[in-house]
């Protein structure tokens, strides 16, 4: 036998036996009778019995793990089973995420849902999502392609803005009438008209790319021109949001206009300054081979434009979305940060968001009949406004009756970015929890109508084949 396999034994051997001569020794040491160790749940749960287990679990770590665990697997099987219904995976995990919260599970096993989301874990929910938030529309921001925007700025612009414009103006017409009965107290009908305004334009960008990409779009006439679209309203739609919490914020007009100002000095700088002296040492960087060094810069310049949009007054998210606008566009550091970025936020802090915004969902406070009524007027209001103001509009623009539709169907498309402007209003304590929940289900009916409206077109148009045969 090789000697060196003896070294082994006899190395730890010894040792072992040093500890233990150590440890005996030890037992007969006096213990100070003046030191008081304070109870913490490691030394409770060490003091014995089977159910130190349980306490185990009540340890904030032990059961924000356990939370994320079910989440994750929550999340992915209603994602699929989204899928299966020819869904996108984010309507499934809105669903989880609402299923989780008080209008299911807090419904049928309060005890079990008080265990499992007590108040005081909430906040560390919150956080996690903010953070996959920041990292999800970091992404957005580097997926928009400006070339596009520019080549079909005309009609792209003209839809997009119409698709903003017509619903807020309906957002703003409903907050007269909704106002006085679910404002919460000491809130001014113009926050609550212009955060209704919002909600009401919004479109999801993400999803409604990746609608495009599953039914194999992304090259035509159709697919092009509507994600040009949702990129031009994205960018709107973020700007006007950003002057909304400016306004909600500052509360007086002085401080809005100074908020405003700021904001539109932060943009400057980040599109003017940040943007070419970022991409010229990004492309330095990956040139000499230090790729960390470039990741680490850009995380970096993440981190500060979105506390920088914090401190100005709006929002970490838009300074997020900005960030990810300026990455350089002409190097490998876009994909890199996708790959590095995307399933962390998509697959593990996204879903999180989703039942931390499905804890906040109350929809048994929809408990008489004429709440049930309100809430199909937002649902109508809603998609008139989108789905008809861009249907409208894009025909007006030349496109054809079925592209017309479908752009409608794309641009009403609403996902995870309604539940973002939805908890930023509830955060700044503008939005009731009885809209909240209503805004919240006509944002996953609107999602949800995505395809089988696209399907009708496509059918329509192959039956429209047929007949010409």
């Amino acid at each position: 036998m090789n000697k060196r396999f003896l070294w082994y034994p006899a190395i730890i051997g010894v040792f072992a036996a040093l500890i233990w001569v150590i440890l005996q020794k030890g037992q007969s040491l006096p213990v100070n009778p003046h030191t008081v160790i304070p109870a913490t749940p490691a030394t409770v749960a060490a003091s014995g019995g089977w159910w130190r287990y349980l306490d185990n679990l009540k340890h904030p770590l032990g059961l924000l793990l356990l939370q994320i665990i079910l989440i994750m697997l929550a999340a992915r099987v209603f994602g699929l089973l989204a899928n299966k219904l020819k869904q996108p995976a984010v309507v499934g995990e809105i669903i989880a995420g609402v299923l989780l919260g008080p209008s299911l599970l807090g419904w049928i096993a309060p005890s079990f849902s008080g265990f499992l989301f007590p108040v005081e874990s909430l906040k560390n929910l919150q956080f996690l999502s903010q953070i996959g938030l920041a990292f999800f529309m970091f992404i957005v921001g580097m997926e928009l392609d400006i070339q596009k925007i520019r080549n079909k700025a005309h009609d792209a612009v003209m839809i997009s803005h119409a698709s903003i414009i017509i619903p807020f103006f309906l957002g703003v017409w409903l907050a007269y009438f909704l106002f006085t009965r679910f404002a919460p107290a000491n809130v001014s009908f113009l926050s609550f008209a212009l955060f209704m305004g919002i909600a009401m334009s919004i479109t999801a960008f993400p999803v409604l790319a990746r609608i495009v990409q599953e039914r194999k779009l992304t090259n035509t006439p159709l697919g092009v021109m509507a994600i040009t679209c949702a990129a031009a309203d994205d960018v709107t739609a973020w700007c006007i949001l950003a002057v909304v919490v400016a306004i909600v914020n500052a509360g007086g007009l002085l401080s809005a206009v100074i908020t405003i100002l700021l904001a539109i000095v932060f943009v400057t700088i980040m599109l003017t300054v940040i943007r070419p002296w970022l991409s010229k040492t990004v492309e330095t960087q990956v040139a000499k081979g230090r790729q960390k060094a470039a990741v680490s810069l850009v995380f970096f310049i993440l981190l500060i434009s979105a506390w920088l949009a914090e401190v100005i007054g709006i929002h970490a998210l838009f300074g997020a979305f900005l960030a990810g606008v300026i990455m350089p566009s002409g190097t490998s550091i876009k994909q890199l940060l996708t790959d590095k970025l995307e399933d962390v936020s998509v697959l593990l802090l996204l879903p999180i968001f989703f039942v931390y915004t499905g804890l906040r969902t109350h929809i048994g406070l929809l408990n008489q009949g004429d709440l049930w009524v309100v809430c199909g007027m937002i649902m109508l209001v809603a998609v008139v406004g989108k789905f008809g103001g861009s249907t409208i509009t894009a025909r007006l623009m030349g496109q054809s009756w079925r592209q017309s539709v479908s752009i409608g169907a794309l641009m009403n498309t609403r996902g995870l970015m309604e539940l973002v402007v939805l908890n930023i209003g509830f955060d700044l304590g503008i939005l009731s929890p009885e809209i909240f929940a209503m805004m919240v289900l006509m944002a996953l009916a609107t999602t949800f109508m995505t395809g089988p409206l696209l399907d009708l077109v496509a059918f329509s148009e192959k039956r429209k084949g047929l007949v010409n045969v």
